[in-house]
This record gives structure tokens, sequence and C-alpha cells, in this order.
């Protein structure tokens, strides 16, 4: 094989595949990717097993070829060198690259150890606008889970009706994020898919370079979202989501009117002074007023306030500051409406005039 590429082309592909090459090299092709250099398409492949990227590559070809490269190694020279490229393989066990008077010899494994692309089962098809779809991962991922033993926390929830629309959920069991959208497609019937954390964040760094529709096809096992010319697969993960609806209250009585960022910087002041772990603040409510608290014995104690728009009893109930953070941060209205009921009851929080987008958080014991 050889071929002759420029930076600026394989820079932008080498970056794109980083975060999904495996690390922790438990098999050691799976920190390579797959250069597939034909006359009449060039690609490269990267996958974890449970993600794959493939993405189109503009190149010259001079001699066809396949073989399996070290993805960080060679994303390293790429980014310390200028202009073209020549890469030459040496049989399937080398690969020789040329910029300029600099020469590098980096060993690669062969093309038949690489996985092959999964086959796709059961092919069904809707169409989102890249916009919508990022802004629904962005609204929910962070909820999610982070290596949860119960499996389907540690995704995304993408609830499809056949209508068309679209709720996408992430929770882990503290707190929840729920956002609705109108997609477009003619399904058979609703699906239930659970898309991996790790593979909603790096789909919505993609999502990020274009504003067209992005095609995605639902499978059986996997789901593949096709973005511009990039193709982005990654396997669902099995399993039963938990009843999201059910966790929604509905007849919480207690409502605040607070301005968002305002409450998210006074947070963030008092939980300095918080334990680091649990992050734990105490909010006091009285009419139109919060006082918000926090105290480590270690330490020493803070104490702030808010003006809010708020007529009922008082109430003390207590949070994990970055739960609460996280959530405005998320959020865009210029105020929310937070709805409780009582001190251990679970707590809606809302963007004004806006029904679509809700999240959940359960209060702490102080």
């Amino acid at each position: 094989m050889k071929v002759v590429v420029s930076k600026d082309e394989i820079q932008e592909k080498l970056s794109n595949i980083q975060n999904i090459v495996e690390k922790r090299n438990t098999m050691p092709i799976l920190s390579h990717f797959l250069l597939d250099a034909g006359k009449k398409e060039s690609y490269i492949i990267a996958t974890d097993l449970e993600t794959a990227l493939k993405e189109p590559l503009r190149i010259k070809v001079e001699k066809e070829g396949k073989i399996c490269i070290p993805a960080r190694k060679m994303f390293e020279i790429v980014r310390e060198i200028e202009g073209e490229l020549i890469w030459e393989s040496v049989d399937d066990q080398w690969i020789k690259i040329k910029a300029g008077a600099s020469n590098f010899r980096l060993a690669c494994l062969s093309s038949k150890e690489f996985p092959a692309w999964p086959g796709m089962e059961d092919m069904e098809e809707i169409s989102v606008n890249a916009k919508v779809l990022m802004e629904t991962i962005e609204k929910t991922v962070y909820s999610a889970g982070e290596s949860d033993t119960r499996y389907t926390l540690n995704g995304l929830l993408f609830h499809v009706m056949p209508g068309v629309k679209i709720t996408v959920v992430g929770t882990d069991g503290h707190r929840l994020a729920l956002i609705i959208k109108n997609i477009d497609g003619n399904l058979k019937e609703e699906k239930k898919l659970i898309i991996p954390k790790k593979a909603a964040a790096e789909l919505r760094k993609l999502l990020d370079k274009t504003e067209e529709n992005i095609r995605v096809t639902l499978c059986k096992n996997h789901i593949l979202f096709t973005v511009g010319e990039i193709q982005f697969l990654t396997r669902l993960i099995e399993g039963t989501y938990p009843n999201y609806e059910q966790v929604i209250p509905s007849n919480n009585e207690k409502k605040i009117m607070v301005q968002r960022e305002e409450f998210a910087k006074t947070l963030r002041r008092v939980a300095i002074m918080s334990k680091e772990r649990s992050n734990a603040v105490k909010m006091d409510l009285s009419e139109n007023l919060i006082s918000i608290t926090s105290s480590n014995p270690d330490i020493g104690e803070a104490r702030d306030e808010i003006t809010v728009e708020y007529k009922g009893e008082d109430l003390s109930v207590g949070f994990n500051a970055r739960y609460l953070i996280d959530i405005l941060e998320a959020m865009s209205s210029e105020r929310i409406v937070m709805e409780l009921q009582a001190p251990l009851s679970p707590v809606l929080i809302k963007e004004e005039k806006n029904e679509d987008y809700q999240c959940v958080i359960m209060p702490m014991r102080i």
C-alpha cells in the first residue's frame, strides 16, 4: 500500500477517533484504526467493540491496500509535521511515514485482525435534525449513570413513537432528565433503545459540526447515525429501562419561580463549604425567599439567600448541589420553576413556559 494524504485531511479524521479507540490495551487491535485505501474509495474505521466510526478519506492512492495503524501514535506524528504525508506499508507489520525531511517507521498490525463491521437486522429509518438531536443529548447525558451496576442506567433511553415523536431520558437513580422532540419517519411500532453514555457523548461532538438532517437507522442490536459522510454505529444496551413516566411527580403543590443564573451562582458559592463527597446544601424556603446553607465540621459553613416567587408554607429540604447545578446549566430559560411537595419527595424542575424538558431530583436527608 502507498498513499499520499494532506495533514489537514488526516488530522481531523484522526482527531474524531481518539476517544473511540481502546486505551486500556486489553486487545491491542482496538488501539489501532483500519486504513482501507482503494482506487474507488478510501476510509478509516475505529472501534472499541461497543461503538464504531467509519469516515471517508480523500487521499491519492498509488497502491491499494489495508493495514491497522496505532491511532494515538499516528495522531501525534501527524500533529507535529507539516504539509503532505506519504504512507507506505512494508508487508502488514510496518508503515513508513515521510513528510519533507521527516521519516518515521511505525509498527502496525494485520487488517485481518480488525473486527468486522456488524451486520444490520430489522432496519427502520428516521430523520432527525442535527441540532435537535444534539440538544436532546446535551440536556440529558449528564444525568445518566456512570459504571452503575444497574447497567441500563449507564445509557440514554431513546423512546421513539410512530407519531413520530422521540423522548430521550437519562437517569442515575438520584436525578432524571427528559426531553421530547418531533422527528420525521414512519415506524411500524414504538421502540425503546438504550444508547451507551460514552457513545452519546461522542455522537454529540460529531453533531456539533453540521446543521443538516441526520439519518438514523434503528436495528435489533445496533443504531447507526449517518452524519454527512461519517457513519457512527453503536451497540445498544440490552435490558429494560425503568418506567420513567412513573418517576415524574404530577401533584407537587409548592411552586417556586427563580432566576436560573442567579440561583446557580448562589449554589456554587454555598457549595464551596459543603462536604466534598455529598455536596450537601440545605434550602430553607419561606415566602419569596430561599436561604441556602452548607456546613463541614472540618472547614466551616456558608450561608446565602436568593429572592424567589413563592407563596406557601415554610419548608426545609436538602440537595446535592452538584446535581442541582448540572440541571440549571443544561437549561436555557431566564427563569425556572421548581415544584416541591415534602422534604423527601421528588422535586420537578422545568424551564418557564416549556413542558417538553423536565428534570427530577431526589432530595437528601440532612
